[in-house]
């Protein structure tokens, strides 16, 4: 089992929000209202991890390994959403998210392959690490500048807890495993082909609900993330490449190969001759 593991590893270093988050270096005058909003905006997409992890424990009660290691992910993950939340009632309290706003993005996601899934979110973490480091650069006020630099290094070491049970799902499952992954992967980091961003939070995951099914379409704004990562963080064509790049990288890692473009991770999954399950 991975979860013993990585509870203890993941323990070692998490942070206290009281202790480790400078909040006597606030500087009023260098937080403008186009930003406390956009920390909101983040508050509420954070709380998405409720419904993600009712989502990850239904599709995966054969895995009690990763279900147990869900009680390490949504903790940190409702932590990350509680401490913006706490940067907004110290000094932003007319901006603190109502409990409603909240309740409005917990709904049911479609069951999908638990396989692709993990592929999903590894992706996910990834690119929230950048977002994240991009948010930090943006910010002029130092606590929020401490926070997303915080909330960064959380995403990065939860995707590395992702690659560890993909890794165990290789063992496991082998070719079916590599194809959910690839498939995936081909379709995360082909993100600059896309008119919208591509994170779990902006994708369609309820055809009942069909188009309020996403995260992003049940803020209080729904156009704000495409706003923040284009008018705001700039998250560009070089960010962008970061983000490519890490998947392509640890997906070569994994898959014992070497993914320099997207093209050429299309090519390998081809060459598996299996498909998984259509998501």
């Amino acid at each position: 089992m991975l979860y013993p593991e990585l509870f203890k590893q993941l323990e070692s270093v998490r942070w206290d929000m009281d202790k480790d988050i400078p909040w006597a270096q606030f500087d009023a005058s260098r937080l403008s209202d186009e930003q406390a909003q956009t920390i909101k905006m983040n508050a509420i997409t954070e709380w998405a991890a409720l419904p993600a992890t009712e989502m990850f424990l239904r599709d995966n009660r054969d895995d009690s390994d990763f279900s147990a290691f869900m009680s390490i992910w949504f903790f940190e993950e409702q932590k990350h959403s509680l401490v913006l939340m706490e940067y907004l009632r110290r000094f932003r309290p007319d901006l603190v998210p109502t409990e409603q706003e909240l309740h409005d993005i917990r709904f049911e996601f479609d069951p999908a392959p638990a396989l692709e899934t993990l592929m999903l979110h590894f992706c996910g973490e990834i690119r929230l690490n950048h977002w994240y480091r991009r948010a930090a650069e943006w910010h002029s006020e130092p606590v929020i500048k401490h926070i997303y630099t915080t909330l960064s290094q959380d995403e990065a070491r939860h995707g590395g807890a992702y690659l560890r049970y993909m890794k165990r799902a290789i063992g496991k499952f082998g070719n079916e495993a590599r194809a959910a992954f690839a498939k995936v992967g081909v379709l995360m980091a082909s993100a600059r082909r896309t008119a919208q961003a591509l994170h779990p939070t902006n994708l369609h995951v309820n055809k009942a609900l069909f188009p309020n099914d996403t995260i992003q379409s049940r803020l209080p704004n729904p156009e704000w993330l495409e706003h923040w990562l284009d008018q705001q963080i700039n998250f560009d064509a070089v960010w962008e490449s970061k983000v490519v790049d890490r998947i392509l990288h640890n997906l070569s890692l994994l898959m014992d190969g070497s993914f320099k473009t997207v093209q050429e991770l299309n090519r390998f999954r081809k060459s598996l001759g299996t498909a998984p399950a259509a998501a």
